[in-house]
């Protein structure tokens, strides 16, 4: 090339090319960060994988209106209950991965993996966490009328004429299910029925319309009953005394050694969702956590706020897999399959 050409200003036809095609491939660059910034442009579907009433519902109601404030769109919450959880995270499972449809989950996206030969999701490959949101203990709860004040009156009761006496649970392959069945061999209680309800509202109704004698279930939705003096807490199995239960000892106080469980609420999304939504979802869903007034609603409602990313959830998931898959054999409980 000239020195001419090289001075006169004018681009060379491969300068031309160039810009051209960097024209052209501008808008699709473009393309991609605008819609992640559009997002959400629609209604955001949280599936709540058990009925209503329970905890991951109460923490689902809690924090959709909240994230719409944030977000700017709508969350609307869904119930799809059954099949001890895996109905409705098998339906998220199977969602577009666009960030309109979520799932908020318990304890039983950990446990059912042990519990059943088959599943409609892979705890590890079918989701990306979100966030965890928050903890509960289980409680042992009674009415009343029963007349008993501890759990080894409670017991002592019961084995006199194991035939009269049922225990509500939620699902099968949630942790106050799996807390019955440790409780009934603890105690030699092998005739006493438990009864599985769709959701922890209903299992706690049951025992409220005095169908059944024994609630174990999720602190949260049984706390209120419990402040109004409907129902009578024996025991928690959290690894210390709620702030405003300071009289209900915790199992492990009552000699009942290593019985410590908990539900936790967390917050995914399917597998292949982009990551730039995954983490507006996760930043948003934590700041939320983190404001004051919603940590102590929270808490007045029965939850412990663990506002976890979405890797420290990712951690549990891989750290309780395996362990309640041998809680679940060691005490000899087992399911054919979920579909």
């Amino acid at each position: 090339m000239s020195k001419a050409s090289r001075t006169t200003g004018r681009p060379s036809r491969r300068t031309i090319i160039a810009g051209a095609g960097a024209a052209l491939a501008a808008p699709s660059i473009l393309r991609i960060p605008s819609a992640f910034a559009a997002y959400p442009d629609k209604p955001v579907r949280i599936i709540v994988a058990n009925t209503t009433g329970g905890p991951s519902d109460i923490m689902a109601r809690t924090i959709a209106p909240l994230l719409q404030e944030v977000m700017g769109s709508s969350f609307i919450v869904e119930n799809i209950g059954g099949g001890g959880g895996n109905i409705g995270m098998g339906r998220v499972a199977r969602s577009d991965p666009d960030g309109y449809t979520l799932l908020l989950s318990t304890s039983g996206y950990v446990v059912n993996p042990g519990l059943y030969d088959t599943l409609p999701y892979d705890p590890i490959k079918d989701f990306a966490p979100i966030a965890e949101l928050g903890t509960s203990p289980n409680v042992i709860a009674v009415l009343p009328s029963l007349g008993v004040k501890t759990v080894k009156e409670l017991a002592e009761l019961a084995r006199k004429d194991q035939n009269k006496f049922n225990i509500a649970v939620p699902p099968v392959g949630t942790t106050p299910q799996l807390a019955a069945e440790l409780f009934k061999l603890s105690e030699n209680l092998g005739k006493v029925a438990t009864v599985i309800h769709t959701g922890g509202g209903q299992a706690l109704q049951a025992l409220l319309s005095n169908s059944v004698q024994i609630n174990i279930g999720v602190l949260a939705p049984a706390h209120p009953q419990i402040k109004a003096g409907s129902v009578v807490a024996l025991a928690i199995t959290g690894d210390k005394r709620w702030h405003d239960l300071p009289d209900v000892p915790t199992m492990v106080e009552l000699g009942y050694k290593d019985f410590v469980s908990e539900t936790y609420t967390a917050l995914s999304a399917p597998s292949k969702t982009p990551a730039e939504i995954v983490a507006q979802l996760e930043k948003a869903t934590l700041g939320i956590l983190n404001r004051p007034q919603v940590r102590e609603r929270l808490l007045a409602s029965g939850f412990t706020v663990t506002a976890k990313d979405g890797k420290g959830h990712m951690e549990r998931i891989v750290k309780e897999v395996p362990m309640f898959k041998k809680i679940i054999a060691d005490a000899g409980i087992k399911l054919p399959s979920a579909k």
